[in-house]
């Protein structure tokens, strides 16, 4: 019996304007519905996919976080895409990281063709915009939050796409969950 390839699967928190950069504008509208939204995320994930720049924040507080999802999170594997760091880097730092080595979307096609779950993109703006640009992107689980920040890193570049909206829900706290798949990939 085959197995499916992996999805690469790219959620993010973004403004109504597209931004994505330093989240911490999220935060007043957080609630149990969207944690549930995130969860669903992660039950089909086994590796994070992160850029150097969300790599070294979160492997400065997840690892000792009393959060109640840590466990979850720490335990997953971490392929890092960075050409600063090095694996040494990585290995002091003991979250269960790899460095993606060389082509970065070459080495994310090698990955969604091994086995297991689903390869989770969480911020890691540019790692996010070079997966879109070599149509690696699988599904985007996007939070919109109601606020407009005017200027910032967004998700999308200047890469046109067409995608297909799979689900919509909208949150108790003026957010809204949006599941999108590439066109090409149909919706479900």
């Amino acid at each position: 019996m085959e197995t499916a390839p992996r999805r690469v699967v790219v959620s993010e928190f973004v403004s109504l304007d597209g931004v994505m950069e330093n989240p911490s504008w999220t935060a007043p509208y957080w609630n149990d519905e969207i944690a549930t939204f995130k969860g669903e995320e992660d039950s089909t994930a086994d590796s994070l996919l992160l850029g150097r720049v969300t790599y070294e924040m979160f492997s400065a507080v997840w690892p000792t976080s009393e959060d109640p999802g840590a466990p979850r999170i720490n335990s997953l594997h971490k392929h890092v895409a960075s050409t600063t760091l090095t694996q040494d880097d990585l290995d002091r730092v003991g979250w269960n990281a790899t460095l993606l080595e060389g082509d970065v979307a070459e080495a994310v096609r090698t990955l969604k063709q091994e086995p297991g779950g689903d390869l989770l993109v969480w911020g890691s703006a540019e790692l996010a915009r070079t997966l879109i640009a070599h149509d690696l992107v699988d599904e985007y689980r996007l939070i919109v939050y109601p606020v407009v920040l005017g200027g910032g890193k967004r998700l999308f570049g200047t890469e046109a796409a067409t995608l297909d909206l799979v689900e919509t829900r909208p949150f108790k706290s003026g957010a809204t969950g949006l599941v999108y798949r590439p066109a090409s990939q149909g919706a479900v």
